[in-house]
Protein backbone atom coordinates (compact mmCIF):
# COMPACT_ATOMS: atom_id res chain seq x y z
CA UNK A 1 0.00 0.00 0.00
CA UNK A 2 1.41 3.19 -0.99
CA UNK A 3 2.42 5.56 1.87
CA UNK A 4 3.02 9.47 2.20
CA UNK A 5 5.15 10.83 4.77
CA UNK A 6 3.82 14.60 4.90
CA UNK A 7 6.65 15.75 7.37
CA UNK A 8 10.12 13.58 8.15
CA UNK A 9 8.66 11.11 10.27
CA UNK A 10 4.80 11.25 9.95
CA UNK A 11 2.87 9.49 7.28
CA UNK A 12 -0.37 9.46 5.65
CA UNK A 13 -2.28 6.11 6.44
CA UNK A 14 -5.49 6.55 5.18
CA UNK A 15 -7.76 5.09 3.15
CA UNK A 16 -9.75 6.39 -0.09
CA UNK A 17 -13.23 5.55 -0.89
CA UNK A 18 -13.50 5.97 -4.42
CA UNK A 19 -17.00 4.97 -4.41
CA UNK A 20 -19.09 6.46 -1.41
CA UNK A 21 -21.85 8.81 -2.87
CA UNK A 22 -24.39 9.63 0.20
CA UNK A 23 -22.05 10.85 3.52
CA UNK A 24 -25.21 10.00 5.92
CA UNK A 25 -27.87 12.73 3.67
CA UNK A 26 -24.82 14.89 2.00
CA UNK A 27 -23.58 13.87 -1.85
CA UNK A 28 -19.97 13.01 -2.28
CA UNK A 29 -19.53 12.99 -5.74
CA UNK A 30 -15.88 13.47 -5.51
CA UNK A 31 -16.14 10.37 -3.11
CA UNK A 32 -13.66 10.85 -0.05
CA UNK A 33 -10.90 10.32 1.82
CA UNK A 34 -10.76 9.07 5.67
CA UNK A 35 -7.26 10.55 6.95
CA UNK A 36 -5.10 8.86 9.67
CA UNK A 37 -1.47 9.93 10.35
CA UNK A 38 0.98 7.86 11.81
CA UNK A 39 4.11 9.73 14.09
CA UNK A 40 7.36 7.71 14.47
CA UNK A 41 9.26 8.69 17.06
CA UNK A 42 10.59 7.24 20.29
CA UNK A 43 6.69 6.50 20.90
CA UNK A 44 4.63 5.71 17.97
CA UNK A 45 0.85 7.09 17.61
CA UNK A 46 -1.60 6.92 15.51
CA UNK A 47 -3.68 9.95 15.05
CA UNK A 48 -7.58 9.14 14.12
CA UNK A 49 -8.35 6.50 12.57
CA UNK A 50 -10.85 5.36 9.23
CA UNK A 51 -14.18 4.22 8.84
CA UNK A 52 -14.60 0.33 9.92
CA UNK A 53 -14.35 -1.24 6.47
CA UNK A 54 -11.60 0.19 5.48
CA UNK A 55 -9.58 -0.92 8.56
CA UNK A 56 -7.60 -3.23 6.77
CA UNK A 57 -6.61 -1.26 3.89
CA UNK A 58 -5.10 1.62 6.60
CA UNK A 59 -3.61 -1.40 8.42
CA UNK A 60 -1.06 -2.49 5.15
CA UNK A 61 -0.27 1.01 4.81
CA UNK A 62 1.00 1.27 9.17
CA UNK A 63 2.44 -2.45 8.15
CA UNK A 64 4.57 -0.92 5.15
CA UNK A 65 6.23 1.47 7.87
CA UNK A 66 6.25 -0.53 10.90
CA UNK A 67 4.63 -3.18 12.33
CA UNK A 68 0.89 -1.97 14.11
CA UNK A 69 1.92 -3.92 17.54
CA UNK A 70 4.45 -1.44 17.87
CA UNK A 71 1.81 1.58 17.92
CA UNK A 72 1.60 3.20 21.69
CA UNK A 73 -1.12 5.85 21.47
CA UNK A 74 -4.39 6.31 19.44
CA UNK A 75 -5.36 9.81 19.70
CA UNK A 76 -9.08 10.01 18.87
CA UNK A 77 -9.70 13.48 18.20
CA UNK A 78 -13.71 13.05 17.22
CA UNK A 79 -15.46 10.22 18.16
CA UNK A 80 -17.60 10.09 14.94
CA UNK A 81 -17.61 6.64 13.48
CA UNK A 82 -15.53 7.40 10.03
CA UNK A 83 -12.95 8.26 12.69
CA UNK A 84 -13.15 5.75 15.46
CA UNK A 85 -14.04 3.27 13.40
CA UNK A 86 -11.14 1.16 13.19
CA UNK A 87 -9.77 1.77 16.32
CA UNK A 88 -11.13 -1.73 17.76
CA UNK A 89 -9.16 -2.92 14.85
CA UNK A 90 -6.11 -1.37 15.62
CA UNK A 91 -5.99 -2.25 19.39
CA UNK A 92 -6.35 -6.02 17.94
CA UNK A 93 -2.58 -5.49 17.51
CA UNK A 94 -2.03 -3.17 19.62
CA UNK A 95 -3.62 -4.33 22.95
CA UNK A 96 -1.24 -2.65 25.06
CA UNK A 97 -1.95 1.00 23.07
CA UNK A 98 -3.33 3.92 24.99
CA UNK A 99 -6.75 5.93 23.45
CA UNK A 100 -6.16 9.79 24.29
CA UNK A 101 -9.36 11.57 23.57
CA UNK A 102 -10.83 14.37 25.47
CA UNK A 103 -13.28 14.14 28.15
CA UNK A 104 -16.46 13.60 26.00
CA UNK A 105 -14.79 11.64 23.85
CA UNK A 106 -14.29 8.92 26.59
CA UNK A 107 -17.86 8.92 27.04
CA UNK A 108 -18.64 8.74 23.63
CA UNK A 109 -16.37 6.33 22.59
CA UNK A 110 -17.77 4.13 25.80
CA UNK A 111 -20.92 4.31 24.37
CA UNK A 112 -20.25 3.84 21.13
CA UNK A 113 -18.00 0.68 21.27
CA UNK A 114 -19.10 -0.74 25.16
CA UNK A 115 -15.35 -2.00 25.14
CA UNK A 116 -12.97 -1.57 28.00
CA UNK A 117 -10.37 0.32 26.13
CA UNK A 118 -7.12 2.16 28.34
CA UNK A 119 -8.38 5.46 27.81
CA UNK A 120 -5.97 8.61 28.67
CA UNK A 121 -8.61 11.12 28.94
CA UNK A 122 -6.83 15.10 28.09
CA UNK A 123 -7.48 18.75 28.92
CA UNK A 124 -7.44 21.46 26.53
CA UNK A 125 -3.57 22.63 26.65
CA UNK A 126 -2.39 19.32 27.82
CA UNK A 127 0.86 17.89 25.85
CA UNK A 128 2.32 15.11 25.55
CA UNK A 129 6.03 14.22 25.11
CA UNK A 130 6.81 11.28 22.58
CA UNK A 131 10.36 11.74 22.17
CA UNK A 132 11.57 14.79 19.41
CA UNK A 133 8.32 15.70 19.60
CA UNK A 134 5.24 16.91 21.96
CA UNK A 135 1.71 16.78 21.25
CA UNK A 136 -0.24 19.39 22.53
CA UNK A 137 -4.20 18.76 22.55
CA UNK A 138 -6.66 21.51 22.18
CA UNK A 139 -10.17 20.95 22.94
CA UNK A 140 -12.95 22.53 20.17
CA UNK A 141 -16.23 21.50 21.36
CA UNK A 142 -19.05 21.82 18.76
CA UNK A 143 -16.79 21.71 15.60
CA UNK A 144 -18.69 19.94 15.25
CA UNK A 145 -19.34 17.74 18.18
CA UNK A 146 -18.79 18.02 22.02
CA UNK A 147 -15.96 15.79 21.84
CA UNK A 148 -13.75 17.55 19.31
CA UNK A 149 -10.42 18.11 19.58
CA UNK A 150 -7.13 19.17 17.63
CA UNK A 151 -3.53 17.75 18.25
CA UNK A 152 -0.81 20.10 17.49
CA UNK A 153 3.14 19.33 16.51
CA UNK A 154 5.18 22.12 17.35
CA UNK A 155 8.55 20.51 16.03
CA UNK A 156 6.88 19.83 12.62
CA UNK A 157 4.01 22.84 12.63
CA UNK A 158 1.74 20.44 11.67
CA UNK A 159 -2.27 20.93 12.81
CA UNK A 160 -4.25 17.49 12.86
CA UNK A 161 -7.82 19.47 12.87
CA UNK A 162 -9.75 16.41 12.15
CA UNK A 163 -13.18 17.44 10.60
CA UNK A 164 -12.04 21.20 10.84
CA UNK A 165 -10.87 22.37 7.10
CA UNK A 166 -11.97 18.92 5.24
CA UNK A 167 -13.33 18.58 2.16
CA UNK A 168 -14.99 15.25 0.69
CA UNK A 169 -12.38 14.20 -2.18
CA UNK A 170 -11.20 10.84 -3.60
CA UNK A 171 -7.65 11.36 -4.96
CA UNK A 172 -4.68 10.05 -5.35
CA UNK A 173 -3.14 13.57 -4.71
CA UNK A 174 -2.82 14.53 -1.11
CA UNK A 175 -1.91 17.95 -0.86
CA UNK A 176 -3.48 21.06 -2.04
CA UNK A 177 -0.91 22.08 -4.29
CA UNK A 178 -1.38 18.85 -6.83
CA UNK A 179 -5.24 19.53 -7.28
CA UNK A 180 -6.94 22.94 -8.77
CA UNK A 181 -7.72 25.35 -6.02
CA UNK A 182 -10.92 26.13 -7.64
CA UNK A 183 -12.29 22.26 -6.77
CA UNK A 184 -10.60 22.63 -3.09
CA UNK A 185 -12.67 25.34 -2.33
CA UNK A 186 -15.96 24.52 -3.94
CA UNK A 187 -15.52 21.05 -1.90
CA UNK A 188 -14.25 22.70 0.93
CA UNK A 189 -17.08 25.29 1.02
CA UNK A 190 -19.78 22.25 0.38
CA UNK A 191 -18.69 20.58 3.46
CA UNK A 192 -18.34 23.20 5.48
CA UNK A 193 -22.02 23.82 4.64
CA UNK A 194 -23.68 21.27 5.13
CA UNK A 195 -21.77 20.04 8.40
CA UNK A 196 -20.08 23.12 10.40
CA UNK A 197 -22.46 26.01 9.19
CA UNK A 198 -24.53 26.05 11.95
CA UNK A 199 -21.52 26.32 14.38
CA UNK A 200 -19.90 29.64 13.68
CA UNK A 201 -19.10 30.87 17.28
CA UNK A 202 -17.84 27.71 18.17
CA UNK A 203 -15.21 28.01 14.79
CA UNK A 204 -14.86 31.32 15.49
CA UNK A 205 -13.64 30.47 19.00
CA UNK A 206 -11.22 27.59 17.62
CA UNK A 207 -9.96 29.72 15.30
CA UNK A 208 -8.83 32.15 18.46
CA UNK A 209 -7.61 29.28 20.23
CA UNK A 210 -5.04 28.21 17.87
CA UNK A 211 -4.32 31.92 16.52
CA UNK A 212 -1.02 31.79 18.06
CA UNK A 213 0.05 28.83 16.84
CA UNK A 214 2.83 28.43 14.30
CA UNK A 215 1.56 26.42 11.23
CA UNK A 216 3.12 25.63 8.00
CA UNK A 217 0.48 22.62 7.62
CA UNK A 218 -2.79 21.97 8.01
CA UNK A 219 -3.76 17.57 7.92
CA UNK A 220 -7.25 17.26 8.12
CA UNK A 221 -9.15 13.66 8.76
CA UNK A 222 -11.37 14.14 5.11
CA UNK A 223 -9.67 15.24 1.64
CA UNK A 224 -6.16 16.91 1.02
CA UNK A 225 -4.12 18.24 3.29
CA UNK A 226 -3.20 22.17 2.92
CA UNK A 227 0.37 23.27 2.96
CA UNK A 228 0.18 25.65 -0.04
CA UNK A 229 -3.51 27.76 0.33
CA UNK A 230 -3.37 27.46 4.30
CA UNK A 231 -3.74 31.27 4.29
CA UNK A 232 -6.58 31.27 1.76
CA UNK A 233 -8.28 27.95 3.44
CA UNK A 234 -7.85 30.62 6.67
CA UNK A 235 -9.51 33.50 5.41
CA UNK A 236 -12.51 31.12 3.60
CA UNK A 237 -12.91 29.90 7.26
CA UNK A 238 -13.22 33.50 8.58
CA UNK A 239 -15.80 34.32 5.92
CA UNK A 240 -17.82 31.51 6.67
CA UNK A 241 -17.54 31.73 10.49
CA UNK A 242 -19.36 34.93 10.71
CA UNK A 243 -21.97 34.76 8.04
CA UNK A 244 -20.19 37.20 6.15
CA UNK A 245 -22.53 36.76 2.09
CA UNK A 246 -21.79 38.29 -1.47
CA UNK A 247 -24.11 39.91 -3.42
CA UNK A 248 -25.67 37.23 -4.96
CA UNK A 249 -28.93 34.91 -4.59
CA UNK A 250 -30.00 31.48 -4.40
CA UNK A 251 -33.53 30.57 -6.01
CA UNK A 252 -34.86 27.65 -4.82
CA UNK A 253 -37.76 25.91 -6.09
CA UNK A 254 -39.93 23.16 -7.34
CA UNK A 255 -42.91 23.17 -9.48
CA UNK A 256 -45.74 20.78 -10.20
CA UNK A 257 -47.56 21.97 -13.35
CA UNK A 258 -44.50 24.89 -14.40
CA UNK A 259 -46.22 27.98 -12.82
CA UNK A 260 -43.84 28.14 -9.65
CA UNK A 261 -40.79 27.57 -12.19
CA UNK A 262 -42.15 30.51 -14.42
CA UNK A 263 -42.52 32.27 -11.56
CA UNK A 264 -38.65 31.71 -10.39
CA UNK A 265 -37.26 32.54 -13.66
CA UNK A 266 -39.09 36.11 -14.00
CA UNK A 267 -37.63 36.28 -10.17
CA UNK A 268 -33.94 35.82 -11.55
CA UNK A 269 -34.47 37.94 -14.29
CA UNK A 270 -35.58 40.66 -12.01
CA UNK A 271 -32.47 40.48 -10.00
CA UNK A 272 -30.06 39.79 -13.00
CA UNK A 273 -31.15 43.41 -14.22
CA UNK A 274 -29.70 44.87 -11.18
CA UNK A 275 -26.50 43.11 -11.53
CA UNK A 276 -27.02 40.54 -8.72
CA UNK A 277 -25.95 37.23 -9.69
CA UNK A 278 -27.87 34.08 -9.42
CA UNK A 279 -27.84 30.61 -8.57
CA UNK A 280 -31.44 28.34 -9.89
CA UNK A 281 -31.76 25.36 -8.36
CA UNK A 282 -35.18 23.25 -8.93
CA UNK A 283 -35.12 20.92 -6.45
CA UNK A 284 -36.63 17.95 -8.70
CA UNK A 285 -32.71 17.76 -10.25
CA UNK A 286 -30.78 19.17 -7.34
CA UNK A 287 -29.36 17.71 -4.04
CA UNK A 288 -30.52 19.99 -1.08
CA UNK A 289 -26.55 19.40 0.24
CA UNK A 290 -25.54 21.20 -3.32
CA UNK A 291 -28.23 23.79 -2.97
CA UNK A 292 -26.40 24.64 0.39
CA UNK A 293 -23.43 25.43 -1.22
CA UNK A 294 -24.44 28.38 -3.04
CA UNK A 295 -26.60 29.76 0.42
CA UNK A 296 -23.47 29.46 2.27
CA UNK A 297 -22.79 32.68 0.94
CA UNK A 298 -25.63 34.02 -0.99
CA UNK A 299 -27.30 37.31 0.48
CA UNK A 300 -30.54 36.60 -0.88
CA UNK A 301 -32.70 33.43 -0.62
CA UNK A 302 -35.98 33.14 -2.44
CA UNK A 303 -37.40 29.60 -2.16
CA UNK A 304 -40.89 29.01 -3.85
CA UNK A 305 -43.39 25.75 -4.06
CA UNK A 306 -46.94 25.39 -5.06
CA UNK A 307 -49.31 24.70 -2.40
CA UNK A 308 -50.34 21.16 -1.89
CA UNK A 309 -52.60 19.78 -0.18
CA UNK A 310 -53.02 23.18 2.18
CA UNK A 311 -49.09 22.93 2.53
CA UNK A 312 -45.66 22.79 0.34
CA UNK A 313 -44.48 19.97 -1.70
CA UNK A 314 -42.63 17.28 0.02
CA UNK A 315 -38.85 18.38 -1.77
CA UNK A 316 -39.21 21.89 -0.54
CA UNK A 317 -40.25 20.62 3.12
CA UNK A 318 -37.30 18.69 2.99
CA UNK A 319 -35.53 21.48 1.75
CA UNK A 320 -36.59 23.96 4.72
CA UNK A 321 -36.03 21.24 7.31
CA UNK A 322 -32.28 20.79 6.49
CA UNK A 323 -31.98 24.83 6.16
CA UNK A 324 -33.35 25.11 9.88
CA UNK A 325 -30.55 22.24 10.72
CA UNK A 326 -28.36 24.30 9.39
CA UNK A 327 -29.40 28.02 10.54
CA UNK A 328 -27.27 30.12 8.32
CA UNK A 329 -27.40 33.44 9.58
CA UNK A 330 -27.57 37.20 8.49
CA UNK A 331 -29.58 36.27 5.24
CA UNK A 332 -32.47 38.34 3.14
CA UNK A 333 -35.50 36.16 2.58
CA UNK A 334 -38.17 36.19 -0.11
CA UNK A 335 -41.13 33.70 -0.84
CA UNK A 336 -43.07 32.85 -3.94
CA UNK A 337 -45.48 30.37 -5.01
CA UNK A 338 -48.39 29.68 -7.43
CA UNK A 339 -51.47 27.83 -6.06
CA UNK A 340 -55.11 26.80 -6.83
CA UNK A 341 -57.85 27.41 -3.96
CA UNK A 342 -55.84 27.42 -0.56
CA UNK A 343 -52.24 29.22 -1.16
CA UNK A 344 -51.15 28.38 2.23
CA UNK A 345 -46.94 27.61 0.93
CA UNK A 346 -46.01 30.92 1.05
CA UNK A 347 -46.96 31.30 4.71
CA UNK A 348 -45.01 27.84 5.53
CA UNK A 349 -42.02 28.96 3.57
CA UNK A 350 -42.02 32.77 5.23
CA UNK A 351 -42.65 30.87 8.98
CA UNK A 352 -39.69 29.49 8.59
CA UNK A 353 -37.74 32.33 7.47
CA UNK A 354 -38.98 34.32 10.24
CA UNK A 355 -37.45 31.54 12.87
CA UNK A 356 -34.02 31.80 11.02
CA UNK A 357 -34.30 35.59 11.66
CA UNK A 358 -33.92 37.05 8.31
CA UNK A 359 -35.29 39.80 6.83
CA UNK A 360 -37.76 39.74 4.39
CA UNK A 361 -38.08 43.05 2.53
CA UNK A 362 -40.81 42.11 0.65
CA UNK A 363 -43.88 40.30 0.90
CA UNK A 364 -44.31 36.92 -0.76
CA UNK A 365 -45.91 36.65 -3.85
CA UNK A 366 -49.01 34.25 -4.66
CA UNK A 367 -50.33 33.65 -8.05
CA UNK A 368 -53.53 31.95 -8.81
CA UNK A 369 -52.99 28.72 -11.36
CA UNK A 370 -50.78 30.07 -14.19
CA UNK A 371 -49.21 33.66 -14.22
CA UNK A 372 -49.98 35.47 -17.31
CA UNK A 373 -47.66 38.21 -19.10
CA UNK A 374 -48.45 41.13 -16.52
CA UNK A 375 -48.08 38.48 -13.54
CA UNK A 376 -44.71 37.87 -14.67
CA UNK A 377 -43.46 41.31 -15.41
CA UNK A 378 -44.66 42.23 -11.65
CA UNK A 379 -42.77 39.24 -9.99
CA UNK A 380 -39.51 40.52 -12.68
CA UNK A 381 -40.42 44.08 -10.91
CA UNK A 382 -39.94 42.66 -7.21
CA UNK A 383 -36.83 40.76 -8.48
CA UNK A 384 -35.72 43.96 -9.39
CA UNK A 385 -36.44 45.45 -6.23
CA UNK A 386 -35.01 42.81 -4.15
CA UNK A 387 -31.83 43.31 -6.35
CA UNK A 388 -31.81 46.79 -5.10
CA UNK A 389 -32.17 46.43 -1.68
CA UNK A 390 -29.25 43.57 -1.47
CA UNK A 391 -26.82 46.08 -3.39
CA UNK A 392 -27.69 48.79 -0.91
Amino acid sequence: METTEIKPGVYWVGAIDWDVRNFHGYLTQRGTTYNAYLIIDEKVVLVDTVKAHLADEMLARIRAIIDPAKIDYIVSNHVEMDHSGSISAVLEHAPSAKVITSTMGAKGLKRHYKADWDLQVVKSGDTLSIGKRTLAFVHVPMVHWPDSMVTYIHEDRLLLPNDGFGQHIASSERFDDELDWGILREEAAKYYANIILPFGANVQKAMESLGGLDIDMIAPSHGIIWRSHIPDILAEYQKWSTYATETCAVIVYDSMWGSTQKMAHALGDGLRETGVHVHHHNLKHTHISDVMTDVLTARLVCIGSPTLNNGILPTVGAFLTYVKGLRPEKRFGFAFGSYGWGGQAVKEIETVMDGLKWERPEDGVRITYIPDEDELDAVRETGRALGKQIRD
